[in-house]
């Protein structure tokens, strides 16, 4: 093909300073490949928790309105003042996908991805075609199409980068929350290949089934009357002492801090007013619950609560640990990193007051595939 400018639609979010909060599909001119670039035809993004935080950032989504191919909602003030920092700017939506290289610039590398599936981690995925370098793409397995390979980075390296930082702070055991979603299944998939022992947190009855099913060992419902119970007793057979949380507000970071110094308490040698000695940790990496982060200190001395991103974590890893990772991923994408998507929508039902509704509700097994050929 030639390596003339190439002509698409992109969605782009905008937070505005009167309070409202747009959507919009737009005509972009991708330009011609430099040297080092690709031009991939996006054929499969999906739309990840972290990709909604972009899209409609503090909107009300409940109040979305669509006239053509943009679609509003309005902000509440404590909400503009929350996206203060990009109020005002246009921006592209999407951090990952896959799709094929059609235009390839003159060097090796990018000549070389001519005409293969890709998957791309380059942000701006939401659209029919994405200029990017030729370093960000990976090649995607002979007989792989691009639905298999759009989400092969933000949760498969999210689920390894927990396992990661478990080994590196030196603790043995782990518990997630939000367990039974795609993320949650990799990360117990992982953790049963490796004998490490993972707490799961679920919501209801039948998503602690569904992670039994998968082979989970220790499942605790929160919608059980006991549920604090199960979260002790689990946390005395593994003796993990790092969470993640992929809710962020609320109290759950709080209960799982107190079920932890419950456990170590039934061990203790002798008593200490500060509680155990041994370091508790929660990172929060989600903010499925939009309200404040409730801690209610019951639970010594000894802990910590903070913030995780999976890509400035990546960065901390010596570049031969994130190449054995993305490697796992690639080898693992038909088992343990692949993603089922129950919903396949194009780039204008993004805007779809009706399929908005859908995808913010961030229901388990519910992922959906945003897929900027069709329609």
């Amino acid at each position: 093909m030639s390596t003339a400018s190439l002509q698409g639609l992109q969605l782009l979010s905008t937070a505005h300073s009167d309070g409202r909060h747009t959507v919009e599909l737009v005509q972009q001119d991708t330009g011609a490949p430099e040297a080092h670039q690709v031009v991939v035809q996006v054929q499969a993004t999906p739309l990840n928790p972290s990709d909604m935080g972009l899209l409609w950032g503090a909107a009300d989504v409940s109040r979305v309105e669509q006239t053509a191919q943009v679609a509003q909602a309005p902000m509440s003030e404590a909400g503009q003042r929350a996206v203060a920092g990009r109020l005002n700017q246009a921006m592209p939506v999407g951090n990952e996908g896959a799709g094929l290289v059609v235009q390839a610039g003159a060097s090796p590398e990018a000549q070389a991805l001519l005409g293969k599936t890709v998957a791309v981690l380059a942000g701006g995925m939401y659209a029919q075609y994405r200029r990017v370098d030729a370093a960000q793409c990976v090649v995607l397995p002979d007989g792989a199409t691009a639905a298999q390979g759009a989400s092969l980075f933000i949760n498969p390296l999210t689920a390894l980068g927990f396992v990661e930082t478990m080994r590196r702070e030196g603790h043995t055991a782990l518990v997630h929350t939000a367990a039974a979603s795609n993320l949650g299944q990799m990360l117990l998939k992982i953790c049963l290949a490796d004998g490490i022992s993972l707490v799961n947190i679920v919501r209801k009855p039948e998503q602690a089934q569904l992670l039994r099913d998968l082979g989970a060992q220790w499942v605790c419902d929160q919608s059980a009357p006991d549920f604090a119970e199960q979260l002790t007793q689990a946390l005395i057979e593994t003796g993990a002492t790092l969470g993640f949380d992929a809710t962020g507000g609320g109290g759950l970071a709080t209960a799982i801090l107190t079920a932890m110094e419950a456990a170590l308490s039934r061990n203790a040698q002798a008593y200490s007013r500060y509680g155990s000695s041994t370091h508790k940790q929660v990172y929060l990496y989600g903010n499925l619950d939009t309200g404040p982060t409730v801690i209610e200190r019951r639970f010594g001395m000894s802990w910590g609560v903070g913030g995780w991103l999976v890509f400035p974590y990546l960065e901390q890893l010596a570049p031969e640990i994130q190449a054995g990772l993305r490697k796992r991923v690639l080898a693992e994408m038909h088992t343990t990193f692949a993603s089922h998507y129950s919903d396949e929508i194009s780039l204008s039902a993004v805007l779809e007051p009706q399929t908005i509704a859908r995808y913010n509700a961030k229901a388990t097994g519910r992922k959906f595939l945003v897929n900027p050929s069709l329609g």
